[in-house]
Formats: C-alpha cells, structure tokens, sequence
C-alpha cells in the first residue's frame, strides 16, 4: 500500500515540475514576442532592480491606469516579488476582459525564464 502511494507521489512530483517547465518555456516565448510586461510592485521595488523594459504600474494604481495596457487581447506578463500581487493583477485583468495575461510570479522567476 505504502509503495503504490509513493508511486503516486513520485509521478505527482514529476508532473508539476514539468508544468512548471513549459510555463516558463511560453513566459520566454511571450518576452522574445514582445509581450507587454508590468512589474506591479511599488516605485522603489521598481527602482532598485526590474526587469529590463517592463512598466511599472503598482498594483493599487492599475484599476486606474488599465487603459495604458491597450487592447484587451494584447499580450501581458504581470509579475512582483513573491507572486501574490501580480496574481491578483492577473485576476483583476481577466475579469476586465483581458484575455491574454500570464502571472510569472516572482520576478526571479522570469528572470530564469528568459535566461533559459
């Protein structure tokens, strides 16, 4: 019984590590297609490192500033330094009729991803 379960685990394990893979193979995809990207941390997380040609739009300014991101089928990769404010901004987009908006998370990580 203990074995099937760790067969389990071990296959769950590989799955997502996988998943995280391919989404970081289409972040990078989307940078080199010119995606829009928005660091929405604050203007001094902004300042002391970003991510080379993304915009800054806090997250507590985007509801006022949405029509600087242009068409709502445009593509956006949104990401902050641990990844809970640019899920929220992702959140917040969708249900603004955006349709194209990737959540990278932590900045490291799409760092990482482009480095690749």
């Amino acid at each position: 019984m203990f074995r099937t379960f760790y067969v389990f685990l071990i296959i769950a394990l590989f799955s997502f590590s996988s998943c995280g893979n391919r989404e970081d193979k289409e972040l990078a995809e989307w940078v080199e297609k010119g995606a829009l990207i928005v660091d929405v941390r604050t203007p001094n997380e902004y300042e002391k490192r970003h991510f080379p040609g993304a915009v800054n739009i806090p997250i507590d300014s985007l509801p006022l500033r949405v029509d600087e991101l242009g068409s709502k089928d445009k593509q956006i990769i949104l990401y902050c330094q641990s990844g809970g404010r640019s899920l929220r901004a992702k959140t917040f987009l969708e249900e603004e009729g955006f349709s194209q908006v990737r959540d990278a998370g932590r900045i490291d990580r799409l760092f990482s991803a482009v480095s690749e």
